[in-house]
């Protein structure tokens, strides 16, 4: 199995080509650091079910540390003074630090379903829930950024799988790269449940529905705006308010 060194290293030089990639094509660099850095945090997050030793105390730290920074611009959104906002973010670092920590030492295993697909999945919507954007694009660039780490952390676990001296196969092979777990059927649904739940937060994102209904207005829309822009009132006209 690899360690907490080589995933570092791994998801860090995919996020440095996931920062060029997107530079290249005219992203802000300071966008493009922001995914390479997500990138590189996000390849360690299948080590918070080790539940002891250096991975799981560096994932928790670098977690616990990274996802407050990225919700400042949603606090701010909120008008939160300076003061609020600093203490806000203290309290989502204990959150995770003590408590998403603490739960997922009690209740994950190592190499179950949270070193999955779809736990990579995820991860991608938390990350497009957690940032703050009016660009979708550029969302979309930070959500694609972190799976990319998260999916290197479960590529190196399954080529650390296989004993290419006496090319073999190890027991530990394909218990990474997977979509559904053997050690029972309440991860598997655990898993797919959060999953849903993420999907339909995200699909309810503002950011998202706005993008839709410019791009790809249900049946019907355009026809409620033609309708609520006809009952508009005309200049100087109060009828309506009587």
């Amino acid at each position: 199995m690899a360690d907490f060194r080589t995933h570092i290293a791994g998801s860090t030089l995919v996020g440095v080509g996931i920062g060029m990639a997107g530079h290249s094509y005219g992203i802000p660099l300071q966008s493009c650091l922001l995914g390479g850095g997500l990138c590189s945090v996000a390849g360690i997050l299948p080590d918070l079910d080790s539940d002891s030793g250096v991975p799981y105390r560096e994932s928790v730290a670098f977690v616990s540390a990274f996802v407050p920074l990225l919700l400042i611009s949603r606090f701010e959104a909120l008008g939160w003074t300076r003061e609020t906002i600093v203490l806000a973010c203290a309290g989502v670092y204990l959150f995770i630090r003590f408590g998403v920590a603490e739960v997922f030492r009690r209740y994950t295993v190592h190499r179950g379903m949270w070193h999955s697909i779809p736990a990579a999945a995820s991860v991608g919507l938390l990350t497009f829930l957690i940032t703050d954007h009016r660009h979708l694009d550029l969302r979309l660039y930070w959500t694609v950024a972190a799976v990319a780490g998260f999916i290197t952390h479960l590529v190196f676990d399954e080529l650390y799988s296989v004993d290419f001296r006496g090319v073999r196969l190890k027991k530990s092979f394909g218990t990474a790269l997977k979509f559904w777990s053997t050690r029972g059927v309440w991860p598997n649904i655990s898993a797919y449940a959060k999953l849903a739940v993420l999907t339909l937060l995200a699909w309810g994102d503002p950011v998202l529905m706005d993008y839709i209904d410019e791009h790809h207005p249900v049946p019907g829309t355009m026809e409620r705006v033609h309708q609520q822009v006809e009952l508009q009132p005309e200049p100087g006209d109060d009828s309506v308010w009587r």
